[in-house]
């Protein structure tokens, strides 16, 4: 499925935190009031400042997702991918990734371990797990 790139601006800062919000909450399992307030304060306010630099996801004409991908020294970080539930499993989400490692030589990512089958995707393309945590995983790809 084709899919384009469009930079986001303030106007879609609340579709963004939702999308946000529904991933981090889809893996973040029985947490404390204090645990959601401090989730739900971090995305209101890192949105805000990250903002110019999501692009939204669009398929025929429909915003279906958004795209984080920041510069690091040694590379770029894959910071956020998020798909509506319709558009996954469509091919989009693996032909944007292959994008990236087109253009860039070392990317890397965070992945929540129960995403088994974006881990699995990962690992397809050709990332391996650097480190991890309790609940998620490093990820890199380095064409070096």
């Amino acid at each position: 499925m084709d899919y384009e790139l469009k930079n986001a601006t303030k106007k879609d800062i609340l579709r963004i935190k939702n999308y946000k919000k529904e991933t981090i909450f889809a893996y973040a399992q029985n947490l404390t009031k204090e645990e959601n307030d401090k989730i739900n304060n971090y995305i209101d306010n890192a949105i805000k400042k990250e903002i110019v630099n999501y692009q939204l996801i669009i398929v025929e004409n429909k915003i279906v997702g958004c795209l984080l991908i920041e510069k690091e020294k040694d590379g770029v970080l894959l910071n956020e991918i998020f798909l509506e539930k319709n558009y996954r499993h469509k091919g989009i989400g693996t032909n944007i990734i292959k994008n990236i490692i087109k253009e860039y030589n070392t990317i890397f990512l965070w992945v929540y371990k129960e995403n088994i089958n974006a881990i699995s995707l990962y690992k397809k393309l050709g990332f391996k797990i650097v480190e991890q945590t309790n609940s998620r995983l490093f990820m890199s790809l380095s064409k070096v």
